[in-house]
C-alpha cells in the first residue's frame, strides 16, 4: 500500500476496498431498473439484467482507476494529496491553515469498516481535500495527527479527550420534525378536502380530486424532508474538548466533526411557533469556512446545529457553559416602532455587553442572534422612508457570510447614531484584543497552563501564517483572528441535561 516518492515521502494509497464501495453506489440504479422492469412484466428482463451488470462493472472500474491514481503523504507540516488520470490534481494542505477535519462514514462504507476524511481549510472555496476511503482506524489516527500538527504539537500527541455534554432523544427529534409549519399546511389542506366532501360530494368531485392530488404530492415532499432531517440528525450528540465543539450525528451515514471555537462567527437560537408551547428551541452556530454538500451557501457561510431541538434551559446552558458566552438583557425599541413593524414588534429587542452584540426578531418564529464583536466585518446604519417619518433607524452588525448579522432594528434615531459610533469602536478594540483566551467564544477552558504533549518543530514563516516561538496559542485562520488551541486543558463539569 505504500511506496516512496521521488522526494523521499512515504506515499500511501487509499484502502483497497475503495473501488468496491464506490462501485456499490451503482446498486441503487440497478435496483431501480430492476423494480421498474418487474412492474412491466417478464419481457426485456434479460436486457435490463445486462444493463445493470454493465453499470455496476463500469462503476467498479472507475473506482479502481480512482484508487490507482490517488495517493497521499504527510510530511510533518503539509498534507499532500495527488489524484487524477487525465488531469492530475496535486494539493498541498498546510497544517497551520486547517480549520476542521471531519470523519464521515456513509452506510456502505460502514459495512466494510471504512470512513471518509474531509479536510477544510481557512479561506473556504475548494481549497480543502478528501480522502475517500480509509479504514476507520486509519482515518481517526490521521485526523488526530493533523489536528496535533495544526496546534504545533508532536504528531504522536493523542487527540484530547472529549466530555459528553448533551444528546437528543429520538422521540423528541421525530416530534420536532413533524411539528413544523408545513405540517399545519397539510392539516389545512386535509380539512378542505373533508369540507368539500361534506358540503356536496357530487358537485365538489372535480375540486376534491385536484386538491387530493396536490395534497398527495405535498405529503410526499413533506415526508421526504422530515425523513431526511431525522436521518441526518439521528443520534445527535454534542461534546466539549479543548480544541473545539465535537458533534456526532447520522443514522445510515454518520458524521463526526469538530468546530473550533475561534471559527464561530455567530450563534443563533430559533423558537418556532409550533415548538413554543413545549418550551423547545434550536441552537445553531455560523462557522466561517467552505460550505459542504449538506449545509451552507456559496457565500462562505456554514450553519451547524449545536442543538437540533431541546429545552430552552439546555440551550442556555450550552450557550454559557460550552461556548463561554454570557446572557444579557436586551432592550425593546420605542413604542412608535409598532407602526413600522406591527407583526414583529413583540419580538424586537437588541443590546450588547461590550463583547457581543445581540438582536432578536421574527413574526411567528422568534430568532435571536449573537455576534462576537471581534468577528464584525461591518457596521451599517439604515433608515427607510417610514423610519424617517417615525424618527427611527436600524443598525446592522455584520459578520462573515451572507445574512450573518445582529440587528438593532427600529431604534430611536439618536440611539442608532450613538450605537453606530460605539459598535465601530468596540469592534476595533475587540479585534485588537484577540489573543489566546480573549476570544468571545472561547469554550470551557480553565486558567491553567496549556498543552501536555511535546511541541513540534516550528515551520518557517510563509504567506499563510505560521506558529511562532513554538507556541500553541495562535495561527492565522483566514479571517484576521487567531485560532484558539487549548489542547491539554481540563474541562469543568458538564451542564445539567
Amino acid at each position: 500500500m505504500t511506496n516512496s516518492g521521488a522526494e523521499g515521502l512515504n506515499w500511501q494509497r487509499l484502502n483497497p476496498w475503495t473501488p468496491v464501495v464506490l462501485g456499490g453506489r451503482a446498486l441503487v440504479i440497478v435496483a431501480l431498473l430492476g423494480s421498474e422492469e418487474a412492474s412491466r412484466g417478464s419481457s426485456g428482463r434479460q436486457a435490463t439484467l445486462y444493463l445493470g451488470i454493465a453499470i455496476l462493472a463500469a462503476s467498479v472500474v472507475i473506482g479502481l482507476v480512482r484508487w490507482l491514481v490517488t495517493k497521499w503523504a504527510l510530511d510533518g507540516v503539509t498534507l499532500r494529496i495527488e489524484t487524477g488520470l487525465l488531469r492530475r490534481d496535486a494539493r498541498q494542505l498546510p497544517l497551520v491553515r486547517i480549520q476542521a477535519v471531519d470523519v464521515v462514514r456513509p452506510f456502505l462504507a460502514r459495512v466494510f469498516g471504512l470512513a471518509e476524511l474531509r479536510i477544510r481549510l481557512a479561506g473556504g472555496g475548494k481549497s480543502g481535500g478528501r480522502l475517500t476511503y480509509l479504514s476507520e482506524a486509519a482515518a481517526v489516527d490521521l485526523r488526530a495527527r493533523l489536528l496535533a500538527g495544526h496546534h504545533g504539537l508532536d504528531m504522536a500527541t493523542p487527540e484530547p479527550a472529549e466530555r459528553p455534554i448533551a444528546t437528543v432523544a429520538t422521540g423528541r427529534l421525530v416530534a420536532s420534525a413533524i411539528l413544523q409549519p408545513a405540517t399545519l399546511v397539510a392539516i389545512v389542506m386535509a380539512g378542505v378536502l373533508l369540507a368539500l366532501e361534506s358540503i356536496s360530494p357530487k358537485s365538489a368531485n372535480g375540486a376534491e380530486t385536484g386538491t387530493g392530488v396536490t395534497l398527495g404530492l405535498y405529503l410526499f415532499g413533506l415526508a421526504r424532508v422530515t425523513w431526511r432531517r431525522v436521518a441526518t440528525e439521528y443520534g445527535f450528540a454534542v461534546g466539549a474538548a479543548p480544541d473545539g465543539i465535537r458533534l456526532k450525528r447520522g443514522l445510515f451515514s454518520t458524521v463526526s466533526e469538530t468546530i473550533p471555537f475561534a471559527r464561530v462567527q455567530a450563534v443563533r437560537k430559533a423558537e418556532p411557533l409550533t415548538w413554543r408551547f413545549l418550551g423547545w428551541c434550536r441552537l445553531e452556530v455560523d462557522v466561517a469556512g467552505s460550505p459542504g454538500r449538506e449545509q451552507g451557501t456559496r457565500s462562505g457561510k456554514v450553519t451547524k446545529a449545536l442543538l437540533p431541538v431541546g429545552p430552552i434551559a439546555l440551550a442556555d446552558e450550552l450557550f454559557s457553559n460550552l461556548l463561554g458566552l454570557q446572557q444579557f438583557e436586551l432592550s425593546k425599541p420605542p413604542r412608535r416602532a409598532r407602526w413600522k413593524s406591527p407583526l414583529s414588534y413583540h419580538f424586537l429587542a437588541a443590546g450588547d455587553n461590550g463583547l457581543v452584540a445581540a438582536g432578536s426578531c421574527g413574526r411567528l418564529k422568534k430568532v435571536t442572534t449573537w455576534v462576537p464583536l471581534e468577528k464584525v466585518q461591518s457596521v451599517r446604519r439604515v433608515q427607510g422612508p417610514v423610519q424617517r417619518l417615525l424618527r427611527l433607524a436600524t443598525v446592522h452588525v455584520d459578520a462573515a457570510g451572507r445574512d450573518v448579522r445582529a440587528e438593532f432594528r427600529d431604534r430611536d434615531v439618536h440611539e442608532a447614531d450613538a450605537l453606530f459610533e460605539q459598535l465601530v469602536v468596540q469592534s476595533r478594540s475587540a479585534r485588537r484584543a484577540v489573543s489566546g483566551r480573549t476570544h468571545a467564544v472561547h469554550g470551557p477552558l480553565a486558567d491553567v497552563p496549556p498543552v501536555t504533549g511535546p511541541t513540534a518543530p516550528v515551520p518557517p514563516a510563509n504567506g499563510d501564517g505560521a506558529l511562532g516561538d513554538g507556541a500553541v496559542g495562535e495561527a492565522a485562520n483566514g479571517d484576521g483572528a487567531g485560532v484558539l488551541s487549548g489542547i491539554g486543558q481540563p474541562l469543568p463539569p458538564p451542564p445539567r441535561s
